[in-house]
């Protein structure tokens, strides 16, 4: 059997974009028999395997390892800082948009950006290494109170998302809807509800409804009006 060190997070994944062993071999071009070895841990991947499923799933490889996403998971959250510290904060600009692209890319992002009138409109997202970000500019409040017209939602493809978090998606098998909703994984069904929990939720039938992760949203930004003196 694999160690825990190279296994691969394959199981998880298909259960999380509610994939069957068959869809990803056709995606992959992989049989099924070697996939259900790879998922099961039995059967060590190569390079090219490693490749294929990172394409498949929309991941670097190092984000299919069990180890590596572990890691970066149970990181402590109570730190204390050091009054003085030379870490260096990375400030990276994101490109601010009216709608979201289906395949977010920094080349997708500036175009959705020019298409939806905002060219030129950015924010401030600080230690961030995904370059494929993007901004979603909240232009009504459909989403009040959780989200407010004016409000950018910073939405980031490298981060996974779980049971219970805000994400863009895309569903629906004739003509797909892109929206920003609540996703919640059973083992039968993907659940999606609008982050108001205003409307009735919407349940996926995992392998058969066309689901689709575009990116999670990871930070609120809100933008103040000047206080009047």
């Amino acid at each position: 059997m694999a160690s825990t060190s190279t296994q691969l997070r394959v199981k998880e994944l298909l259960r999380e974009k509610g994939w069957t062993t068959k869809i990803l071999a056709e995606k992959t071009g992989m049989s099924e028999s070697y996939l259900t070895h790879i998922k099961n841990g039995t059967r060590r991947w190569n390079e090219d395997s490693l490749k294929k499923l990172a394409n498949a799933f929309e991941l670097s490889p190092i984000d299919l390892f069990v180890e590596h996403r572990q890691r970066t998971d149970n990181i402590d959250r109570n730190v204390s800082m050091p009054e003085r510290s030379d870490v260096e904060l990375r400030v990276q600009v994101v490109p601010v948009a009216g709608d979201i692209p289906s395949n977010p890319s920094p080349y997708n992002n500036q175009l959705m950006q020019i298409t939806t009138g905002y060219k030129d409109v950015f924010v401030p997202v600080l230690n961030s290494n995904d370059h494929s970000m993007i901004a979603l500019y909240v232009e009504n409040n459909a989403m009040a109170p959780t989200f407010v017209k004016g409000d950018y939602l910073i939405i980031s493809p490298e981060v996974w998302t779980r049971s219970g978090d805000i994400a863009a998606v895309e569903y629906g098998n004739d003509l797909p809807i892109k929206a920003i909703m609540q996703v919640t994984y059973t083992e039968d069904f993907i659940v999606l509800e609008s982050v108001n929990h205003k409307n009735p939720p919407i349940a996926l039938i995992r392998g058969k409804d066309h689901f689709r992760i575009i990116g999670r949203v990871v930070q609120r930004h809100q933008r103040f009006a000047p206080s009047i003196a």
